[in-house]
């Protein structure tokens, strides 16, 4: 399930999410990506249905914990502050993210200029978006918090809430290292749905 929150030029998508490492280890909790709305000619008549497109994903926020850490509900909690393309930064960690994540995350909404301008984008972009993401921050931050590593969901839970991300699971099992080091049957339901036998 993806939640957007869309604005004029920008829009919030927030998510549950499921990685596996190349080292083998879980994670799981919320995604949260900042994007841009691709403008799009207006279509049909005054009450016709429009296309909305969210591309051009220029910042995200991890809120995840480890699988073999069950105590430490956000110990992976990271975030990325810029992408080349398509393709995210490496991650980077805050102790206050991890301290108290949706207050970090909060405070991370109420400036979508600074935002922007992290990420090399030129900040005017926010235009009324600023003030519109502000006031939606605690809506947002609210949604995230039902995909957080912190709630009780279980392997089918997760399973069943990426269903759609098939493919990049199948390439995130191709970059173990060690394919034997893999649990198997904690990964039963995204093995079949990916066909990968390692």
């Amino acid at each position: 399930m993806l939640v957007t929150f869309s604005f004029t030029r920008t829009a919030v998508t927030v998510r549950r999410w499921f990685e596996i490492g190349p080292d083998a280890t879980m994670e799981h909790g919320a995604r949260i990506e900042l994007a841009l709305r691709e403008p799009q000619e207006h279509r049909g008549s005054e009450s016709a249905a429009q296309r909305l497109v969210v591309d051009g994903v220029f910042w995200r926020a991890d809120l995840f914990g480890r699988l073999d850490r069950p105590d430490e509900p956000f110990s992976a909690a990271h975030f990325h502050p810029w992408f080349e393309g398509v393709e995210p930064s490496d991650r980077h960690w805050d102790a206050g993210l991890t301290a108290a994540p949706w207050e970090w995350l909060a405070a991370r909404l109420e400036d979508l200029g600074q935002r922007l301008a992290g990420a090399g984008l030129d900040p005017a972009l926010a235009g009324p978006d600023a003030d519109d993401v502000r006031d939606a921050a605690g809506d947002i931050v609210a949604a995230a918090r039902r995909y957080g590593p912190d709630r009780p969901f279980t392997r089918d839970d997760d399973a069943r809430l990426t269903r759609d991300a098939a493919r990049r699971h199948a390439l995130m099992l191709d970059l173990v290292a060690d394919p034997a080091a893999l649990d198997r049957e904690y990964l039963r339901p995204w093995l079949e749905r990916t066909g990968w036998s390692g």
